[in-house]
């Protein structure tokens, strides 16, 4: 049978769905079709003829309607083709790039600038590397991962640090060529050597030429140059027999000039980009100076001066499991001290009864915000002041809970002694002080911190009927935890049973006759004016750590805390990492007294000639300009790892270290070896892995430059902590900065 179509009849409406029974749109037939006039399949045509039916070979493109020769000619044969515009290829009919070639063109491009980007970037500098970094990651986020790294620092190092001309170049397509990276400073390139020209054989009789090179110059960039002259340099000597002939260069011995040195440090310029570029420091005859030695004389003459008659100053931090009563305690301590007004904590008690939490009035005297009150919980550093007879005590309220252990860490590293608020109530000591509690993490991270006196309140012992048993009990488990693991002397622990919500054994001696009957020590306020405070490196160079960054009515101001040394209005200091110097124009003290801030003084500071908000983060260092700090992103360590580590320490693991305010990614890069924990000594040279309760000298490398020290020069600094899924897994000592 033939097939017929009836096309003449067909309804070609737009929403037709039929579209493959249409004529010539068939893409599904057993035999396609092209309309191209070749034959492409055999077509049978029933003819009736005299002879009976033939058979006929034709090609399709004969049932095609032909419109030329059936219509009136179109307007479109008038117009010359020639001055056609050409039309635009469309996005969808463009062919698919080949993913394999542009597999193998990255994988070319890194090959050829490999080796030169590698070789740049390992002479850089601590200060170019945190320029390159910073570019690094303003470009990504720009470009995404369309480059590979190496391409984009490739056109950073071609740029001189500046973002925005490698980010033009870089999406412009420049090719740049990787044998030829320079920038600023000397280091990232070296001298070119002099060309060698051989010498071509000379046939007698005939001229010989001498190329006599000009004065060899300095450049800016301390690179040596020979300098072209123009035709006078050429000269003709004729060639003898009896005379030597110089043939290639010849530089005159006393015409050599010394290149002039290039300073290794860079000043940023001054813009509003947070990757500045960098500028050379104007170039001028260096004169040899010494580096002034510190001398502490000065700050020691002035702070025996201005602190000499007063109290001493004592950072207290107060920590504890979630819900141990550490804010209702602290607060109905300051309510009995009169620095809470009568007036508002009848307002706390008014507003908490509305709120169905009438016992956490006390704690609103601390817990300020409106969600750390209606959850019930406190969610960051709580900072807040009192005196004792012999002591002026900054307090410190940490929050319990383990999501806000950031949060702890921070005011941890601020603090000289701690209290230790533990729950007595049956179960809720035992949930606090088990693996995974917070009694007990909190105490391995003050004890890894630098605290060394602790004071611990058994709270809330009047729910237990004042039961001497129960504080033995718990007095008895929490001195063995804190002296065997978490490395306490037993003489600088201080037990006192009390009562938070009660305000029992607080600031004076307790009337409760279950009480006093087995109980003769100190109140919890006595305690605390025992302690003793340490000793303050005001003799030391100038370092303020940044906790708090913010705008206030005197300009840009950072909260922080001074660790060592002295500053006053009007001192020079240097923000580090960024390395730029900026001018304290005012201090403002906690108890407002005196405007020189000493070691250990938490303090608001002013700040005036930032040029940028953003090179001022909390991490960040205050420092003397002549003495800055170590800025670097490799450093050992020796740490000491806890009972919650749940993986293995090995080569590459990836944790987050905390150093004060300071939260940065870290990898191991070395284990060098493992040591043993009482006397020191290496048992074990390249471990494998370190596992629960070890103690190792390790190499760290951070994932960007930051400001560290040793911890024999400053204790302060040279201290962190090692966090992995929430966890606090280790803790160290920074034993040298690379």
């Amino acid at each position: 049978m033939s097939r017929h179509r009836n096309v003449r009849t067909m309804n070609y409406d737009e929403d037709y769905e039929g579209y493959e029974d249409v004529y010539g749109h068939s893409v599904e037939d057993d035999y396609p079709s092209s309309p191209s006039g070749k034959p492409s399949h055999l077509c049978y045509l029933n003819v009736c003829t005299c002879n009976g039916i033939s058979f006929l070979l034709v090609s399709v493109s004969q049932f095609i309607f032909d419109r030329s020769g059936s219509r009136a000619p179109q307007m479109s044969q008038f117009f010359d083709p020639e001055n056609d515009i050409a039309e635009e290829p469309e996005e969808d009919g463009e062919m698919p790039r080949n993913r394999d070639v542009e597999k193998a063109r990255q994988r070319l491009d890194s090959l050829t600038i490999d080796s030169a980007v590698d070789d740049a970037v390992a002479e850089l500098v601590p200060e170019e590397e945190i320029l390159l970094k910073s570019c690094l990651d303003e470009i990504r986020d720009v470009v995404g991962d369309s480059f590979l790294d190496k391409v984009v620092i490739s056109h950073i190092l071609h740029a001189k640090f500046n973002r925005e001309k490698a980010l033009d170049n870089l999406l412009s397509g420049v090719t740049v060529d990787p044998t030829n990276l320079s920038h600023v400073p000397k280091k990232m390139k070296t001298q070119r050597e002099t060309p060698i020209v051989r010498p071509q054989p000379i046939k007698p009789k005939d001229p010989v030429v001498k190329v006599e090179a000009g004065p060899v110059k300095a450049s800016s960039s301390g690179v040596t140059s020979i300098s072209s002259k123009p035709v006078e340099s050429l000269k003709v000597v004729p060639a003898s027999s009896g005379k030597s002939v110089t043939v290639g260069f010849d530089i005159p011995k006393e015409r050599s000039v010394t290149p002039s040195p290039v300073p290794d440090t860079l000043q940023p310029q001054q813009t509003n980009l947070k990757c500045p570029s960098p500028v050379p420091v104007k170039q001028e005859t260096p004169k040899p100076s010494k580096k002034k030695d510190f001398k502490p004389d000065l700050a020691l003459s002035e702070y025996t001066k201005e602190r000499g008659s007063s109290k001493d100053l004592l950072n207290l931090l107060v920590i504890g499991h979630v819900d141990a009563g550490k804010s209702t305690l602290m607060g109905h301590v300051l309510f009995q001290l009169g620095q809470v007004p009568k007036k508002a904590m009848h307002k706390f008690e008014q507003e908490s009864k509305k709120l169905g939490k009438q016992s956490f009035m006390y704690a609103w005297v601390l817990d300020e915000t409106g969600e750390e009150r209606s959850r019930g919980i406190t969610m960051d550093i709580a900072q807040s002041r009192f005196e004792t007879t012999n002591k002026s005590i900054v307090l410190l309220d940490a929050p319990g809970h383990k999501d806000f252990i950031p949060n702890m860490i921070t005011g941890a590293s601020q603090a000289d002694v701690a209290v230790l608020v533990v729950d007595s109530t049956k179960g809720e000591f035992e949930t606090g002080f088990e693996s995974g509690g917070q009694t007990r993490e909190h105490a391995l991270l003050v004890r890894s911190l630098g605290v060394t006196q602790l004071v611990v309140a058994v709270n809330k012992l009047d729910t237990v009927g004042w039961s001497k048993d129960r504080f033995d009990e718990i007095k008895a488990r929490l001195t063995t935890f804190l002296v065997r693991s978490a490395g306490f002397r037993e003489a600088e622990l201080i037990f006192v049973p009390c009562s938070g919500l009660q305000g029992e054994n607080l600031t004076k001696t307790s009337t409760e006759t279950d009480l006093t009957s087995w109980y003769k020590g100190p109140t919890l306020l006595t305690a605390i004016d025992e302690l003793k405070p340490p000793e303050r490196p005001v003799g030391r160079p100038l370092r303020i750590s940044i906790n708090d960054v913010f705008k206030g009515p005197g300009g840009q101001c950072i909260g922080g805390r001074v660790e060592t040394g002295m500053v006053q209005p009007g001192d020079k200091v240097l923000v580090q990492p960024v390395g730029e110097v900026v001018t304290v124009k005012s201090i403002t003290l906690d108890d407002g007294v005196g405007t020189t801030a000493f070691a250990g003084d938490p303090a608001i500071i002013a700040l005036q000639g930032v040029s940028d908000a953003n090179i001022l983060f909390t991490g960040c260092l205050l420092s003397d300009p002549n003495y800055p700090c170590r800025v670097s992103s490799k450093f050992q360590a020796r740490v000491v790892t806890f009972d919650a580590m749940t993986v293995p320490l090995v080569k590459g693991f990836t944790g987050v270290m905390h150093l004060g305010s300071l939260q940065e990614q870290v990898s191991v890069r070395k284990l060098i070896s493992q040591l043993h924990k009482g006397t020191g000594e290496v048992v074990k040279n390249k471990p494998r892995c370190l596992m629960k309760n070890s103690n190792a000298l390790i190499q760290l490398e951070c994932s960007r430059p930051v400001c560290i020290e040793e911890f024999k020069d400053v204790k302060e600094l040279g201290r962190f902590t090692l966090r992995y899924a929430g966890v606090t897994i280790a803790a160290g000592v920074i034993t040298k900065v690379m």
